[in-house]
């Protein structure tokens, strides 16, 4: 193992008990030393998502042999490597996925799992990438699949899956329908390239889907809610079109007609990605470096933070999380060069 000077404790966030953001609190806890093929990073910034909320309120535990620290990305630089390391070095700069540890000062990743910060991008930018641009690829392209010319509909389009659905979904050359909680929010997702927004408060997903493709409907839903949405979703879908679901915001579905998942021959798949193995994500990982890191780089896509907030001040993300008032990606800042390139 290579190492620079490391010292032998950080500062993390634990979950003293399940229950609300206030359980949230800063330890002193050993620095984790990286094994073969894994990388130290000194963390300048980690990504807020649904799943670190879940996991605090102990609906979510972490996999096995995953850390018990919630955050699920990280951007920081490198300080020490294991044995076998052969795609960073000390001194690099990376965004990573990780199955838990991200509210920390230090934490460990394995190399295929790790990206470089895109040009240009501050450390802070780059901790809102990793899980969201894995989520969305795996699910919205690998699973479903999304072709340009399609129509895309994204449910909680100002969201931090909703934000890169757009983005991406529009890179790549389909039309996105987009459903947001109020104006601002709608013109958020406009903004960010959506064709059209729907007030799901003030108008009906469904009817406005068939009508803004004259018909046909969404070729790909993307679905974080669950509950009611589902038999909705039947029913916007297009012949032959998949449904994403990648969260169940509004709770387990109480009754449902399958008769439209046969008649439409729709595909309806679930995912989640934390308890994938590392393989798994480096697969994801190979694609967006080839396909998503250019359009990064060039400028083209940039992620879209709401707050930042510094790590001592974690449960104040949390509640602003479950609050839902924010439009794109919470970041906590672990140190000073979170702000930085």
């Amino acid at each position: 193992m290579t190492t620079a000077a490391i010292p032998k404790t950080m500062q993390a966030i634990d979950i003293r008990q399940p229950g609300g953001p206030e359980q949230l609190v800063i330890i002193e806890t050993p620095v984790p030393r990286p094994g073969p093929e894994y990388l130290l990073l000194k963390i300048a910034a980690a990504g807020v998502n649904r799943p670190d909320v879940l996991q605090r309120a102990g609906s979510y535990p972490p996999p096995p042999g995953a850390s018990l620290i919630p955050g699920l990305e990280i951007a920081g630089e490198v300080v020490a490597v294991g044995d076998g390391v052969s795609r960073y070095a000390v001194g690099d700069t990376v965004c990573a996925l990780v199955a838990g540890g991200g509210y920390a000062e230090y934490g460990v990743v394995h190399q295929s799992n790790a990206l470089p910060v895109p040009r240009g991008f501050s450390l802070t930018e780059a901790a809102a990438l990793p899980e969201t641009f894995f989520t969305v690829w795996t699910n919205v392209f690998q699973r479903g699949k999304l072709q340009a010319g399609e129509t895309l509909l994204v449910h909680g389009g100002t969201s931090g899956i909703g934000t890169v659905s757009i983005m991406l979904a529009k890179a790549f050359g389909a039309t996105v329908l987009a459903t947001a909680g109020s104006p601002e929010k709608c013109a958020a997702a406009l903004a960010l390239g959506a064709d059209a927004a729907i007030n799901y408060r003030e108008q009906d997903f469904v009817a406005e889907t068939k009508r803004l493709t004259e018909g046909h409907g969404a070729d790909v839903i993307v679905d974080l809610l669950g509950g009611d949405y589902v038999q909705r979703n039947y029913a916007a879908a297009a012949v032959n079109g998949r449904i994403l679901q990648i969260g169940l915001q509004r709770g387990a579905v109480k009754e449902l007609n399958l008769a439209p998942l046969l008649s439409k021959r729709l595909t309806h798949t679930g995912s989640t990605l934390r308890p994938r193995s590392v393989a798994e994500k480096a697969i994801i990982a190979d694609e967006l470096r080839e396909k998503v890191w250019p359009l990064l780089d060039e400028g083209r896509i940039r992620p879209q933070i709401d707050s930042t907030f510094p790590l001592q001040r974690a449960c104040d993300a949390h509640a602003l999380m479950e609050a839902g008032r924010h439009i794109g990606k919470i970041v906590l800042l672990v140190n000073d060069r979170g702000q930085g390139a």
